[in-house]
């Protein structure tokens, strides 16, 4: 549905389908008020990320490093994971849920850990 809305803008951008989802380039006040449009649509589920390079840079680009995932891939796969998370504590916080304080766990005392190792030694 995305891409759709984004080519049925006609905006001047060129607009590149991806396997975590789309590219957006152009004149930058274009892509910015095409982008803010288009996030009214899912104020919660569409993440934007600006590009680090620009298309065909060699650094990045597979055919120049004789393939192989391009640098960072691995971390996009990594981030679109928890996206959904994400997406969900924003939603929380909208609607003025404040998560409680993460109960601290007491670390283990020394004595009590050595009991245990002791323990286990006559066990086995």
């Amino acid at each position: 549905m995305l891409p759709w809305k984004l080519y049925e803008s006609r905006a001047d951008v060129m607009i590149k389908e991806t396997c975590f989802g789309v590219m957006v380039s152009g004149e930058r006040e274009v892509v910015d008020l095409l982008l803010s449009n288009v996030r009214k649509l899912d104020p919660y589920g569409i993440f934007i990320k600006e590009r680090g390079f620009a298309p065909g840079e060699p650094y990045r680009c597979r055919a120049t490093r004789r393939g192989g995932a391009r640098p960072g891939f691995h971390n996009l796969e990594t981030e679109d994971k928890i996206l959904p998370h994400i997406a969900s504590a924003l939603k929380s916080l909208d609607r003025g849920e404040i998560p409680g304080q993460k109960k601290q766990k007491k670390k283990l005392d020394i004595d009590k850990f050595k009991e245990i190792i002791k323990g286990t030694e006559v066990q086995q």
